[in-house]
């Protein structure tokens, strides 16, 4: 999203707050469920959405704006946005909930005028003062002519130290891959850098301090990011060039092998819910997982991840084509009584540069091609890079992997009871303390430094 219309929405949103701060409920009907939704927003205009049937509350909620008496907000962390019309008395938003291709009905109703959207604590975010050096750094990408900004925690003393750069998982993420108010890559770099390892951290392009972000970036161009972050290190005094290792997060798992098989030569690499087949493949199950872990019914499910899989082969087969794909996609929602309008939008984002290059690319000739140390680290209730979808896979092309499935732990590497990106938000927990030590443990070991 380009600056100016961040302005306009942040404007929208502090003319809207007066009329709409307050606790919305309704009900939706999902595969003949009923489910009730809470919209909670504060005079602010900050807001969060709770699910209370299914034990999520305090999602983060993009919005809510008000123009023209019609509302609008989107919730990033289950792909779902609403609109809906203002009654006149101010005490109903009529709407729908839209949700991938399906559009659920609901009636918002005003039950309090003033409330809290405070979430859960985050015990784990590490807080000052750090018996380590922090300092904000900058480094060039010249391939992709842009600035870069990050963090750069050093341990105690004169050096050399190894090193770890950290790579973000996908969508736009600052340097701490910030996600409801969880700081993941703070407590990675943190543990590391208490072990004795220094630790590169930094902005996404157009991100915090760092340039770039351009509609055409994909996960070939991020790549060269996280090159350009260990080409950089290597001059730093204190790191010792020949111990920079790559930790990858979801995405960044992708990008650490391509980082290597481009001649980055890491010392190691370590993979977070990292994939190991194709990205049409990884997002077809996905969404068979994730409607399961919904409650819809088998049929329900099997329909939808059906039209999932024609879609991805729709995007794959145009991957260096947009007209092409959007022609094939709209073809395939409209055949099945979708309006084309309609079908244009629900098609725009997966026809995006960045998405057709996801569903068309197989990591396994990177991985393939890794000649150095690699720890892949999977959550056993990941819905979205599942362990038994990704791990046998990576063993079969690179077998001299060490593969590590906790049974417990999501896609963020929390210990969770479904894996439903719905938790997220709502376990205060921010990474498994047995996901912190067997990543740090392996990272120490491999940089030669001495066991705790």
């Amino acid at each position: 999203m380009i600056l100016t219309s961040m302005i306009a929405v942040a404007a929208l949103q502090a003319a809207a707050a007066p009329q709409l701060a307050g606790q919305w409920e309704g009900v939706l009907s999902v595969g003949g469920q009923s489910l009730r939704i809470v919209l909670r927003v504060d005079p602010t205009g900050a807001a969060v959405v709770d699910s209370p049937d299914q034990g999520a509350n305090g999602i983060p909620a993009d919005g809510p704006t008000l123009e023209g008496g019609v509302v609008r907000f989107s919730v990033p962390a289950v792909r779902a946005s609403f609109e809906g019309a203002l009654s006149a008395d101010g005490g109903t938003i009529t709407g729908a909930l839209t949700q991938g291709p399906a559009a659920m009905p609901v009636v918002l109703t005003r039950t309090a005028d003033v409330v809290s959207v405070a979430g859960p604590s985050r015990p784990q975010t590490p807080v000052a003062p750090f018996p380590y050096r922090s300092e904000d750094v900058t480094f060039p990408n010249a391939v992709a002519g842009i600035t870069l900004a990050g963090t750069l925690t050093l341990p105690t003393g004169d050096g050399p130290f190894p090193a770890a750069i950290l790579i973000t998982g996908s969508g736009a993420q600052d340097r701490d891959e910030t996600i409801f108010n969880h700081k993941p890559f703070l407590v990675w770099a943190d543990a590391l850098t208490r072990r004795g390892v220094a630790v590169l951290r930094y902005d996404d392009r157009g991100v915090g301090g760092s340039g770039g972000g351009a509609a055409a970036d994909t996960t070939a161009d991020f790549a060269t990011d996280a090159a350009a972050a260990m080409a950089w290190l290597r001059t730093r005094p204190e790191i010792d060039a020949r111990g920079i290792g790559l930790i990858g997060h979801s995405e960044g798992g992708l990008i650490a092998p391509m980082v290597a098989e481009g001649g980055g030569e890491p010392a190691w690499i370590v993979m977070l819910a990292g994939t190991s087949v194709n990205g049409g493949d990884i997002l077809v199950e996905q969404q068979r997982r994730l409607a399961t872990a919904a409650g819809l019914p088998a049929a329900q499910v099997e329909t939808g991840n059906a039209s999932q899989r024609a879609l991805m082969d729709a995007v794959a087969r145009n991957k260096d084509d947009a007209a092409a794909a959007e022609r094939e996609t709209v073809a395939l929602l409209t055949a099945g009584g979708m309006a084309e309008a309609q079908a244009k939008q629900v098609v725009r984002p997966i026809v995006s540069a960045w998405y057709r290059w996801f569903v068309a690319h197989d990591p396994a000739p990177a991985l393939a091609a890794v000649h150095v140390p690699l720890l892949a680290l999977y959550g056993g209730k990941d819905l979205q890079v599942p362990a038994d979808q990704n791990a046998p896979v990576l063993a079969r092309v690179q077998p001299a992997a060490e593969i590590v499935i906790l049974p417990d732990l999501n896609h963020l590497m929390q210990t969770a009871e479904t894996g439903a990106p719905s938790e997220y938000g709502t376990i205060e927990e921010t990474i498994a303390p047995e996901a912190l030590k067997t990543v740090v443990d392996w990272v120490a070991a491999r940089s030669g430094l001495p066991p705790q």
